[in-house]
């Protein structure tokens, strides 16, 4: 659920100023909001501060097998840093190094102080490129050699006295160093920027120790922030203005109290941008991971569909993986990583997998095989216009959640009967999909309905009183139905990447099965299942992350009006010996 906020003003005199900000910092439940713009030249200072070590940390191997090399962590910032630039320095060098030397690799080791010697002495050699079909004239008393050809060109050399004027080739130019010159420079290059990864690595022990100096400096910059953004009143009074969790409020009225300080508690406006924090349940926790992967957060005044999402997106995994035995390495995998992933992370993994071990034991699909004497086998979800009716099933029962759950958000409102119309044209196209993709009957009585629920939805998706600012939605609306059928039919996606999972590794063991008559091939053959397989189970997760995402995040989400506008809730607190919350993280 989004935790309530109350946006709260904190006010003390300007000589406890700095006093005020730590204890305010010890805190930790406020959610600074600039009042005067924070951008001076303390704050810059800080922030350049902090991003440098932050980017140091960033680089910096992460191994468990690292020694710390006991120097200073700002002494290894320092040296980090001088790698990087050389490091960049030498990408740079070599990148104009080798197409030098690609350049003239096709005239061979010619000494260029040579090629000038002859020419001092009136003999002339000029490198030319040409197409491997273009027909070129040579002059009369030049000689043409050819040193290299590959399909895309020709390449020679002309050699006479005196100008001969233009050539129609291209010509290249002599180069200032030879080819072995550049080849060796190349080598020592490249031989120093190994030198310097090495380098890096031995600094992979002091992760640790630069972790922290990256803390300390985002403290530094945390804390001119706040002096920056704060209000003044008067001569003698300054003020902050942030939001705060209500649950949280005692705390702050009793250090107020404590110190003399006055705060002022009020509701946020809708124009407010409120961050968001959210406190879910102990079951909806595993979908965290995901959540902070994708990037998403709910608005403050939006909905926390974290629940649903987590549920529903369980059930979208196990039909578009659809194997039992993909499942049964997932939750291996879960099993052997409960000791080193993140907790929610696990969680959500026997999740997953927990429901693609069931969904393919009851379709009866185990490695790409159907079994069909599986005794947990279902025969009416081995018909294909089953699954599809399945997948449409899911979706309208999905969308319609949506919209029942606006009808109890907006209560006894015109906006709960517009929903009602909704629900009523989700179910119509539910019917319709049937229709067009199965080619069963369409209800005689949905006409009414539909007819019905757009009545509903013209006359109350719009209050009166914004009519004349929203009235283009009314033009729009009969393309809105038209995506609300496309919302619809587009949960045939299940079905249809689930059935591709599957034929990809049942073409793959028809193809490799025969090879197991003997050990020699069956070995071959054990090789390529195991890679092919791999690469089915990396070609179901993908399909998981864009399909199975994008289903609750727009189409379900487009329903009940969420558009993901979070701010993340992110107090004024000690970074040092604290993680701030992230997107969905309780503290």
């Amino acid at each position: 659920m989004i935790v309530p906020m109350s946006k709260v003003t904190v006010l003390v005199l300007e000589t406890d100023r700095d006093a005020a900000l730590e204890r305010l910092r010890d805190l930790g439940v406020i959610h600074l909001e600039a009042i005067r713009p924070a951008e001076t030249e303390d704050v810059e200072t800080a922030r350049r501060e902090w991003e440098h070590v932050q980017q140091v940390l960033e680089v910096l191997p992460r191994t468990a097998q690292g020694q710390p090399t006991g120097q200073p962590p700002e002494a290894i910032v320092r040296r980090v840093w001088e790698i990087l630039h050389r490091r960049n320095d030498i990408t740079d060098r070599l990148e104009e190094l080798r197409y030098e030397a690609d350049r003239i690799r096709p005239f061979g080791h010619v000494d260029p102080t040579e090629l000038r010697r002859l020419a001092e002495r009136g003999v002339h050699v000029r490198w030319y490129r040409t197409g491997p079909r273009e027909v070129v004239r040579v002059p009369d008393g030049v000689v043409r050699v050819e040193v290299a050809r590959d399909k895309s060109a020709v390449y020679f050399a002309l050699i006479g006295t005196g100008d001969w004027g233009k050539i129609t080739a291209q010509e290249i130019a002599w180069p200032t160093r030879s080819l072995g010159e550049l080849e060796q420079e190349i080598s020592r290059l490249e031989t120093e920027q190994q030198e310097l990864v090495r380098e890096l690595e031995r600094y992979a022990g002091d992760r640790a120790a630069i972790a922290e100096l990256a803390a300390e400096f985002e403290d530094r910059f945390r804390l001119a922030e706040a002096r920056a953004g704060m209000g003044v009143a008067g001569q003698r009074v300054v003020y902050w203005t942030g939001y705060c969790p209500r649950d949280e409020l005692p705390r702050l009225a009793a250090m107020a109290r404590a110190y003399g300080w006055g705060w002022i508690e009020r509701e946020p406006s809708p124009d407010d941008r409120v961050p968001t924090l959210l406190r879910w349940p102990r079951w909806v926790e595993p979908i965290r991971p995901l959540l902070k992967f994708v990037g998403i957060l709910p608005g403050y005044h939006e909905v926390d569909i974290s629940g649903a999402f987590l549920l529903f997106f369980s059930l979208f995994f196990a039909m578009l993986v659809g194997d039992a035995g993909y499942g049964a390495l997932f939750l291996a995998a879960s099993w052997w990583g409960r000791r080193r992933w993140p907790r929610d992370l696990v969680r959500l993994g026997f999740m997953v997998s927990g429901a693609t071990l069931v969904w393919g034991a009851i379709t009866g699909t185990i490695f790409g095989v159907q079994w069909p004497n599986w005794p947990l086998r279902v025969a009416w979800l081995t018909n294909e216009d089953h699954i599809k009716w399945l997948c449409f099933v899911i979706a309208v029962v999905h969308l319609s959640l949506a919209h029942l759950w606006n009808i109890v958000r907006f209560g006894f409102t015109t906006a709960s009967l517009a929903q009602l119309g909704w629900l009523g044209i989700t179910w119509t196209m539910f019917f319709a999909a049937n229709t067009m993709v199965l080619d069963r009957p369409f209800p005689s009585f949905m006409a009414y309905a539909f007819a019905a629920s757009v009545g509903l939805v013209v006359l109350f998706m719009t209050p009166w009183p914004q009519l004349k600012t929203e009235w283009f939605n009314h033009v729009m609306l009969p393309l809105t139905i038209v995506g609300n059928f496309v919302d619809v039919v587009s949960y045939i996606r299940l079905y249809a990447v689930g059935t591709a999972s599957y034929a990809v590794a049942d073409n793959l063991n028809r193809l490799l099965m025969p090879m197991l008559g003997s050990w020699r091939t069956a070995l071959i053959a054990a090789v390529f299942l195991l890679v092919a397989h791999a690469l089915n189970i990396a070609l179901s997760l993908m399909g998981v992350m864009v399909h199975g995402v994008r289903l609750n995040t727009l189409e379900f989400s487009g329903h009940i009006g969420l558009q993901w506008t979070g701010v993340p809730y992110r107090p004024f607190r000690r970074v040092r010996g604290a993680q701030l919350p992230q997107a969905g993280e309780t503290r």
